[in-house]
């Protein structure tokens, strides 16, 4: 059963060693992405699992202690999902490195304690067709105890000409319709959220907003808008579900 959700967005950026002279300007989604740690850890969930987009050969699952690493940006930085086990073998092959939203999310989580509940992630294709979605939410709350998730991406990447997807006028009105249905917890809103409208507009979050929307079916859970802005012109939002 979905005890508690967060939604965080899953930029680099937000690992300050990452944004370097630029970190500051990410603080306040920082301190928004803590706060909805909080309300996940409050809720002393059986198991907290992990949502975020990722190519086909990062879907996963990814069980506890599968690293990720932001050496890619030139920052010598490796994280690990939970850290409270013993870690999963480097030299295991059969486990594949963290996709980036889940990287972000290992180094967001290293801030609150998780030794009384296991950590998983599971990296879920931007394409991936909304039922698809539902199901995958569904066969997760489905699981035996308390279940948190934390459910990572971004809103839309064309808020302004300097956007990485450029200026589209569809894209505040998309990342307003997020933000209403994501900062309420209205299920029936999120599932309602346009999957190729989503796509065109570089929204990255899409797919794991309706594994989140499958796995609340029922729970009843409120939701709290914690921070909507869209820096360097990419909606970030940041909600609570309890």
């Amino acid at each position: 059963m979905l005890v508690a959700a967060a939604v965080c967005p899953c930029p680099p950026l937000l690992v300050p060693e990452v944004a370097a002279g630029a970190a500051p300007e990410l603080d306040a989604a920082r301190a928004a992405c803590e706060d909805a740690l909080g309300v996940l850890a409050a809720a002393r969930p059986d198991r907290l699992i992990v949502v975020g987009p990722a190519e086909p050969s990062g879907r996963g699952p990814h069980p506890e202690g599968s690293r990720g690493s932001f050496r890619g940006f030139g920052v010598d930085l490796d994280v690990r999902l939970g850290g409270n086990g013993p870690g999963v073998d480097p030299s295991d092959t059969s486990v594949r490195e963290l996709p980036l939203s889940l990287a972000v999310a290992a180094w967001l989580l290293r801030r609150t304690d998780w030794s009384y509940a296991p950590v998983e992630g599971l990296g879920v294709e931007e394409r991936l067709a909304v039922e698809r979605c539902l199901r995958a939410g569904r066969e997760i709350a489905a699981r035996a105890g308390r279940v948190a998730l934390l459910v990572m991406g971004d809103a839309s990447a064309c808020r302004t000409v300097k956007a990485p997807g450029y200026l589209d006028d569809r894209a505040a009105e998309f990342d307003a319709a997020a933000a209403r249905a994501l900062g309420t917890a209205d299920v029936a809103a999120l599932k309602a959220l346009d999957a190729d409208l989503a796509y065109e507009l570089k929204a990255s979050g899409r797919a794991s907003w309706h594994v989140l929307a499958g796995a609340a079916e029922g729970a009843g859970l409120g939701g709290t808008l914690l921070y909507e802005d869209a820096p360097y012109g990419v909606g970030y939002l940041v909600t609570a579900w309890s």
